[in-house]
């Protein structure tokens, strides 16, 4: 009787401490962002109580699925879990990589409060509009210069910076705008009726119109057309934008990438390697006028003639990294210009010569050029990226150069 009652002390002194770890860990999800309330904490623990503790997997899904259904908060779930229940002595090695020391003073070393920082930082890559996300921590417990390194010109950058950028290229979210078209689809909030889904619906009724179907228009993600000069006057910022090309091609389905010094190639099938280095290297290896001479009004004949009707929709953006220093005649570069501004729904122009506050537009093939695009933007630098990227998700820009200032 002694040892009967000795087991079942054991066994509800084990049962309270999982309880007690199984609430603090609803609190560190709670405090990370996760919608995790009084109710999902009870149905977790009913969920362990049901499933049992013998196998991990069972225990790890039990939680999962009463603790974050929404799929978006798997892989915080998985990481805070990780730390927590299947290899605790994580959190030694993790803190002194994604946790700051604050200045003269040691990081705080109890087990609870090291499992908030550790969850608070990430949750700071969950979320990327938080504070804690803009400034990365490195070992040493200093802010890195990410975003001063944003704003570096790409040919002012040393190897090490030039690295750096390549991953932060890699790294970035390009979000692209949905287009709406003319097609519709089924919707439940849709403006119109659906008279056809409607009439199916009265037969299941018996005729009577107990629900009246709606629909809305269908939308989709717009074409993106990228046209890169690799003349020797373009450099590092040709490389750079093949960077965010490559990342581009990566995340969006319709995107055609052209690159152009005095002949045009299409490098889009190479920019579809997922190795970032071998399709680089496919690329300088079958591009024949890397860093040469320029041509812009032949190559965009070229574009005009053998590709528009191919790759470019009334709904497509043309995106044109060039310097605008033409060679051969002003007046073909600006007739190609104009057809290829009529064959697409905006042409944006990325000029990296705008890096230069006093930059007028005195070349010939500048000025030709210039009335014919919508936007005229700097590309030196990351944060010109990054504007483009806002450019193409829809959501407005506050350092876009006016065409018209410019070309005044």
């Amino acid at each position: 009787m002694r040892e009967q009652g000795t087991n079942r002390m054991t066994q509800d002194e084990d049962q309270g401490r999982l309880a007690e770890s199984i609430l603090h860990f609803c609190r560190t999800l709670r405090h990370a962002g996760l919608q995790v309330g009084t109710g999902a904490v009870l149905d977790a623990l009913a969920a362990v109580a049901a499933v049992g503790i013998r196998r991990q997997d069972d225990f790890r899904f039990a939680l999962r699925a009463v603790l974050a259904s929404n799929p978006a908060d798997f892989v915080l779930f998985e990481q805070a879990f990780t730390v927590y229940f299947r290899k605790p002595q994580l959190l030694e090695r993790l803190l002194s990589v994604l946790l700051p020391s604050l200045e003269g003073q040691q990081a705080a070393a109890t087990p609870e409060s090291a499992r908030r920082r550790l969850i608070e930082s990430l949750a700071s890559k969950r979320q990327p509009g938080s504070e804690s996300s803009s400034p990365d921590a490195d070992r040493a417990g200093t802010y890195s210069s990410r975003e001063v390194l944003s704003r570096k010109d790409f040919e002012q950058m040393n190897l090490e910076e030039l690295d750096d950028t390549r991953r932060m290229l890699r790294d970035e979210s390009y979000p692209v705008s949905k287009l709406t078209t003319r097609r519709f689809r089924t919707s439940t909030s849709g403006a119109r009726y659906d008279l056809r889904k409607s009439m199916q619906l009265m037969m299941r009724c018996h005729g009577y119109p107990v629900q009246l179907a709606r629909r809305r228009h269908k939308k989709r993600l717009s074409t993106l057309v990228l046209l890169c000069d690799i003349s020797g006057s373009m450099g590092i910022y040709s490389r750079m934008f093949l960077l965010y090309a490559h990342a581009l091609t990566a995340r969006h389905r319709f995107v055609h990438t052209f690159v152009f010094g005095t002949r045009l190639t299409g490098i889009s099938r190479w920019l579809r390697d997922p190795d970032t280095d071998r399709a680089m290297s496919r690329i300088s290896a079958q591009v024949p006028d890397w860093g040469g001479g320029t041509r812009i009004g032949d190559c965009l004949r070229r574009f005009n003639f053998d590709w528009s009707r191919r790759v470019l929709d009334s709904n497509a953006s043309v995106i044109l990294l060039c310097d605008g220093l033409e060679r051969d005649s002003v007046a073909q570069l600006e007739f190609q210009m104009q057809r290829l501004r009529r064959s697409c729904r905006q042409l944006i122009w990325m000029n990296p010569m705008l890096r230069y506050t006093a930059f007028e537009p005195r070349a010939g093939g500048i000025r030709a050029m210039l009335p014919h695009v919508d936007r005229f933007v700097p590309a030196h630098n990351i944060a010109s990226i990054a504007e483009l990227g806002r450019l193409l998700a829809g959501a407005p820009s506050s350092r876009l150069a006016s065409v018209a200032r410019v070309a005044a």
